[in-house]
């Protein structure tokens, strides 16, 4: 499919729609095309494990990303 980049501005529910059926659609702006919409694909394994990676991968600090963050985030917003 082919939508304008009036069209991306204006119906952007149904384009996200065509795209979640499995559609792409490409954007054009001045007649040529310059984007494309397409579905992602979900790597449930990793969004179920919420692991941080790379260097911080087998810090034991990080076992539980949510709790370490949260732990984090603490002192930020306290009154001193």
């Amino acid at each position: 499919m082919e939508a304008t980049a009036k069209d991306l501005r204006f119906h952007s529910t149904e384009l996200l729609n065509t795209v979640k059926r499995g559609e792409e659609v490409t954007i054009t702006f001045r007649g040529k095309p310059c984007a494309k919409l397409v579905p992602i694909e979900e790597d449930e394994e990793l969004i179920e494990k919420n692991e941080l990676f790379g260097i911080w991968e087998n810090n034991k600090e990080t076992e539980k990303v949510d709790n370490y963050v949260r732990n984090l985030r603490k002192g930020r917003f306290s009154a001193s």
